[in-house]
């Protein structure tokens, strides 16, 4: 019986361990064009990545990953990004032609996401970080653009 208990115990702090390391949240957005709500759900394990989802009014669901930008980021770590859009999103105005060390400091507390929908389509999304340091979790604002063009404001309570 106490082996049982103290198999109980260890399975019980296991999972609270491994709770701890994931954060997840939420944020609220508007389209500009059709003025429809967009909600967002966020999830890391290690506040500088994770998985995002974007639900729009149309019950259109987008997702994928998002990435904050900090002296660590490497250039093949943003591959992702670029699927379904330019490489380097060089016609949705966000960055110049920075080398790696400039390019890091300048984004630095920055995320970026490219979130896959329907029939193919893309979303690529960019946000300012309230407190970078406690990456999602800390708050922030931003946008995210649509294949086709449609824009969507979003903001990001701190947890």
């Amino acid at each position: 019986m106490n082996q049982q208990f103290n198999k109980a115990v260890l399975i019980a702090a296991s999972m609270a361990a491994l709770a701890a390391c994931t954060t997840m949240g939420t944020g609220v957005g508007r389209e500009r064009e059709s003025h429809g709500s967009v909600a967002f759900n966020w999830t890391s394990k290690d506040a500088v990545s994770g998985t995002m989802t974007a639900t729009l009014a149309s019950d259109q669901v987008y997702t994928g990953p998002f990435f904050q930008i900090t002296s660590e980021t490497r250039g093949e770590t943003l591959a992702p990004l670029w699927l379904g859009w330019r490489r380097g999103w060089y016609d949705w105005p966000y960055w110049g032609g920075y080398a790696a060390p400039e390019f890091q400091t300048r984004y630095s507390g920055r995320v970026v996401a490219n979130l896959d929908g329907p029939d193919g389509n893309h979303m690529r999304c960019r946000f300012h970080l309230m407190r970078p340091l406690s990456g999602m979790a800390g708050g922030g604002a931003g946008e995210c653009q649509v294949s086709g063009g449609d824009t969507i404001e979003a903001t990001f309570p701190a947890a």
